[in-house]
């Protein structure tokens, strides 16, 4: 069987260079890579992944991490980061916490990532102080998505939670609706990330800013799902009066809600109006107002944004923060109010 240094002993170059070449990349010269080529042809030689990984000292690959990747939004940016990656010669190597804390900690401090990734891109992912020095101590590129908490030196794709909440709620505000009630994420979750915090505040902002003062019993936590979406709406209609208008903190509690008020013989949107964020693929098809996020584009960005120092490019500082952005897409669940016509 032909191996990879036999093509480097009759095209004269090293092992290293014999993967570049094969790989395409533009370090070796045209030259070279011809001559290579060729003595490759001769030899007929066959390049595996594994020796050229070895020969060039790169893994070719990316470890991706998501909290959960069961959530719409994580399973669609994953898909889309894969796509680009692949398209470039780049495997993924998905790190799934499932909302376990002690996963997250096995995975930056103990999975030894410098001996099978050449990048990280964070999603989502909530860190510590002492994650910081694990990250830095990697020494590799680096992105995060979805995130409010940055990593120094590294870029960021993502949206603006809070205005995105404030569009959300200046549309119900704009229909005539008052009493308007908001379901937010657990901050109990052990990988309970920011953006609940953001679409909160922005929430909270817009009330205000209508000279209302937000009423704690209408902000209600819970998970950032359907279940989750109808567990909240079931206590919301505890209180006295009900609220004339839902704002989830996602489209997939949204869908929870809507659920949950029509289990409880409630029209939406003549007695309830929902709104969530995101555009869920289901939304359409149920008729969801929301506030559109492009998270497939975040995903490929957050790929391309990679792919650029992993070829040894210099990084664009200019482009190393993106807030992508967002769009109310209105549907049939949301109406004015009954008092207002």
């Amino acid at each position: 069987m032909t191996r990879i240094d036999d093509v480097a002993r009759l095209a004269g170059v090293s092992t290293a260079t014999v993967s570049r070449a094969l790989r395409g990349l533009p370090t070796v010269t045209e030259a070279t890579r011809l001559r290579v080529l060729d003595a490759a042809t001769q030899l007929g030689y066959i390049a595996s992944p594994s020796a050229s990984r070895l020969a060039g000292g790169k893994t070719r690959a990316v470890a991706v991490v998501v909290p959960r990747i069961t959530r719409w939004f994580f399973s669609t940016v994953v898909e889309a980061a894969e796509d680009a990656l692949q398209e470039a010669g780049y495997d993924l190597l998905l790190y799934n916490l499932g909302g376990r804390e002690n996963a997250r900690q096995r995975m930056l401090h103990t999975a030894k990532l410098h001996q099978r990734v050449d990048a990280l891109m964070l999603v989502a992912t909530p860190l510590q102080p002492p994650d910081f020095a694990a990250i830095s101590a990697l020494e590799m590129p680096g992105v995060t998505v979805s995130s409010g908490t940055g990593v120094p030196g590294w870029p960021s794709v993502r949206i603006d939670d809070v205005a995105a909440a404030r569009t959300a709620t200046r549309h119900l505000l704009g229909l005539g609706h008052r009493r308007i009630a908001h379901i937010s994420g657990n901050s109990a979750d052990e990988l309970a990330f920011t953006t609940h915090l953001d679409r909160r505040r922005g929430y909270r902002e817009a009330l205000v800013a209508a000279g209302l003062v937000p009423d704690p019993t209408l902000d209600v936590e819970s998970d950032f799902t359907i279940g989750g979406g109808g567990r909240a709406t079931r206590e919301l209609l505890r209180r006295d009066p009900l609220p004339t208008a839902i704002f989830a903190a996602c489209d997939e509690m949204a869908l929870g809600a809507i659920a949950a008020l029509r289990q409880a013989g409630l029209r939406v949107p003549a007695d309830v109006s929902v709104i969530g964020v995101d555009d869920h693929d289901v939304a359409r098809v149920v008729g969801l107002t929301t506030v559109a996020q492009p998270a497939a584009e975040q995903g490929r960005l957050a790929a391309r944004t990679l792919l650029g120092p992993l070829s040894g490019a210099v990084r664009d500082t200019a482009a190393a923060n993106v807030i992508l952005p967002t769009r109310l897409v209105q549907r049939e669940s949301t109406a004015p109010p009954r008092e207002n016509g």
